[in-house]
């Protein structure tokens, strides 16, 4: 059985169940303007799907605020501060947000960055963090609410809906690009295989809308295929809803993460 005919058959699980599987898109580490930026954006207007981007606050531009000002379908998401990575030599695993400085020191980086993300774009970036790398210490988790971000996104399923009062974590679960070999397309039928198992724990245990992540600085020719092909078809299929950012941080719901129909 072929990616897209597993993917049908759990979507008609969804549809037999009387319920709409949610999708959701986001696209880390944009900090200016270019050909690669104009790509992504001319695939979220072509094929009409709400796109977050997540914005490096103390590399972003005036220029990027300009361009992203004549789409207002496109949300804002805060990543990290400078995406500099603070781990010790020799641990492996980059992290930003992680364990190594004084808490007071990175949640005042990122409420700098905040305060940059909103002269450059108003209103409207969402409260919502994305880690550098999907890596946050989880002794910083609880403060985030107490420096005004409501929402948390990683990678992988979700621990819980709400880690902790007052904080909405939706995470992405497929990424377009493997890391560990390369930095090239993760493959068609790895990416589908990996949208499957997370609708059907969508299903059956978390109810989490499930997220699409893409990096367009680092994407190459078959992903680049893959993505535009992806909302493309996906926007035709019965049973599945894709839904902007904005919604699902706010939804009342969100820790449902379904839509009945």
């Amino acid at each position: 059985m072929s990616g897209w005919q597993a993917l049908g058959l759990e979507l008609e699980h969804w549809r037999r169940a009387g319920r709409t599987a949610e999708l959701w898109w986001r696209d880390d580490d944009a900090a200016d303007t270019g050909r690669e930026l104009d790509r992504l954006l001319a695939v979220h207007r072509e094929t009409e799907s709400p796109l977050a981007l997540a914005v490096v606050p103390a590399q972003a531009t005036a220029a990027l605020a300009e361009r992203l000002a004549a789409e207002p379908g496109v949300d804002v998401l805060q990543h990290g501060y400078a995406h500099v990575n603070h781990a010790t030599s020799g641990e492996g695993k980059k992290i930003e947000l992680g364990p190594h400085r004084p808490a007071m020191i990175v949640l005042g980086e990122l409420g700098t960055g905040w305060l940059a993300l909103e002269r450059l774009f108003g209103n409207r970036p969402l409260g919502v963090m994305v880690p550098p790398w999907n890596r946050i210490a989880p002794a910083l988790v609880p403060a985030l609410p107490e420096i005004g971000f409501t929402g948390l996104s990683t990678f992988g399923a979700r621990p819980r809906a709400q880690p902790v009062r007052g904080l909405r974590q939706i995470n992405t679960h497929v990424d377009l690009i493997d890391w560990k070999s390369g930095q090239g397309f993760s493959g068609e039928e790895a990416c589908l295989a990996a949208l499957v198992a997370a609708l059907t724990r969508s299903r059956t245990e978390s109810g989490e809308p499930v997220g699409i992540l893409s990096h367009h600085l680092a994407m190459d020719e078959g992903a680049w295929d893959f993505l535009r092909l992806f909302w493309d078809r996906t926007s035709t299929m019965s049973g599945l809803r894709v839904r902007p950012a904005n919604e699902l941080f706010a939804a009342e719901g969100a820790d449902g993460g379904e839509t009945r129909v």
